[in-house]
């Protein structure tokens, strides 16, 4: 970046793409002009981020879709920027070193050639609203992972004592209590309290599941586009690809 202040403000006029690296703390910008000459590389922080884009001329704002990405392109479109995301297995091709020389300044500088390529595929800026409801399907998908690794966990810890539950989470409930209870097994007092702990914590994955479920159902029956993609699934899953809506059949296949 030039040093020279009566020339700074000319220099930044120019800038038609800055790749930006996102980070915790300090954000990696890279500037081209429309020669894709470098005019600006620097670290700016988290907390300077918007005012520095605030100062300047509108410009194209690529960055890397990561963790973040979406709420700092809502931000910089705000400001009447205009933001594309790219996925980061296309950018990586455009680090300078490959995949084995990464830091945040090559990462922005790749982000921003990336950019500039014709045939470049973006990743849509998603809303608040979006987000939110993304927030909610990845808390139920995390739950329902940890349910199924506790199960595993409770049954394979049965097999130690010579106790086989069938397979299937709802076999398992229906056996657990009754294994947990038979005097026959080795099990000791201490073993089956915390086997019954892990039960109660089960139980808790499941209703906290269960209260995922019921507001992704009301999330449903107040987003017309939900309720559309619904609709599609449902099709889908008939065998014959026929959807039957309001009187009128559409096939979905051939």
């Amino acid at each position: 970046m030039l040093d020279n202040p009566s020339e700074k403000g000319k220099v930044m006029d120019k800038i038609t793409r800055i790749g930006v690296d996102l980070a915790k703390n300090l954000i990696q910008v890279h500037g081209v002009d429309s020669m894709e000459r470098v005019v600006v590389r620097k670290a700016i922080s988290r907390q300077k981020f918007l005012e520095w884009f605030a100062n300047l001329a509108p410009c194209l704002v690529p960055m890397e879709a990561c963790s973040a990405a979406h709420y700092w392109g809502r931000k910089l479109r705000a400001l009447g920027r205009e933001v594309r995301l790219i996925a980061p297995q296309f950018a990586a091709p455009y680090r300078k070193g490959g995949k084995h020389v990464k830091n945040d300044r090559l990462d922005a500088e790749a982000i921003c050639e990336a950019a500039g390529r014709p045939h470049m595929r973006f990743v849509a800026v998603k809303t608040a609203d979006q987000q939110n409801v993304l927030l909610l399907h990845r808390m139920r998908n995390g739950f329902v992972e940890e349910r199924t690794a506790l199960v595993s966990r409770l049954r394979g810890e049965l097999v130690e004592f010579g106790v086989f539950l069938p397979q299937g989470i709802n076999a398992f409930r229906a056996r657990f209590v009754e294994a947990l209870e038979d005097g026959a097994t080795e099990l000791n007092g201490v073993a089956r309290t915390a086997l019954a702990r892990g039960r109660e914590h089960l139980q808790a994955l499941d209703q906290q599941i269960a209260w995922c479920d019921a507001q992704v159902a009301t999330h449903v029956k107040q987003d017309s586009s939900a309720q559309r993609a619904m609709a599609i699934i449902r099709c889908q899953a008939r065998p014959s690809g026929i959807c039957v809506s309001a009187g009128r059949s559409t096939a979905l296949f051939g």
